[in-house]
């Protein structure tokens, strides 16, 4: 397993539910085609395999940092109205709970209190996975969100985490660019989602005022609009952090319903 270069960091978008795995509305029969061939991508675009992911999904809030350290992590079904084999899936990863006290130990000289538990892993982390390592063979370590869902801080807690590019460690921020149920498939809301994510990607790639920027998402163009709640946001606030000075680039992009959708590597 070679992880001698320094590994990016990414935010990707892992859909809705468990999407990849059902079929989609017949209004929308390619929805998800784009964003799955993208996921299946990421492995051989790489070029390296990590040693370990560290993930940060938009869909496990606490107090304060916790790591999952589950050896065996379960699976969380927290999607709800689906058909009854997406609640079948299975994904048997190796959680890194070995890596959890160097995690901890970066979050602690940052100023960062931390904490450890054991859970499973919800979708927001094994539907993109299942797809990204199939076999399930690179080890997981995933980190909660803040509830306060500051990005100054989020940036911060990234920053904090930028040594383990140098050791093997893919630091993976899971969300949606865009990601107002409400509107998604309504027709409404297009000219501001479409502002956002023109500011979104203007934003993280230049590392001299990206954090700035970020950091004010909410008086962007069509900010609220595209995030009524910023939970599926802030994982790109972890992963741009880490960045480390690295220009941000646009990985991905595609039109979801007639919403733009789009990921980004720094690095």
């Amino acid at each position: 397993m070679n992880a001698a270069k320094r590994l990016p960091t990414l935010y990707i978008p892992h859909g809705g539910g468990p999407c990849f795995f059902m079929d989609p509305p017949p209004a929308y029969p390619h929805l998800w085609d784009g964003l799955a061939a993208y996921l299946r991508g990421i492995d051989g675009a790489l070029g390296v395999r990590p040693r370990a992911v560290l993930v940060v999904s938009g869909h496990w809030e606490t107090q304060q940092p916790t790591l999952n350290i589950a050896a065996k992590p379960d699976l969380l079904f927290d999607y709800y109205g689906f058909p009854e084999h997406t609640y079948r899936l299975t994904y048997p990863v190796s959680g890194a709970p070995e890596l959890a006290p160097r995690v901890r130990g970066l979050l602690s000289e940052a100023g960062f209190e931390s904490a450890a538990a054991e859970r499973g892993l919800d979708h927001g982390v094994f539907v993109p996975f299942l797809l990204i390592y199939p076999q399930a063979d690179v080890p997981i370590l995933q980190l909660s969100l803040q509830k306060d869902l500051d990005p100054a801080l989020h940036l911060r807690m990234g920053r904090a985490l930028a040594p383990l590019r140098d050791e093997g460690v893919l630091i993976v921020g899971s969300g949606m660019s865009y990601h107002n149920l409400r509107d998604l498939f309504s027709g409404r809301g297009a000219d501001a989602a479409a502002s956002f994510d023109a500011w979104l990607g203007e934003a993280v790639a230049d590392p001299k005022t990206r954090d700035l920027k970020l950091t004010a998402w909410r008086s962007a163009p069509g900010g609220r609009e595209a995030h009524p709640r910023e939970e599926h946001l802030l994982p790109l606030m972890v992963a741009a952090g880490a960045a480390d000075g690295d220009v941000g680039v646009r990985s991905f992009g595609d039109s979801i319903a007639g919403k733009p959708l789009s990921g980004f590597q720094f690095g």
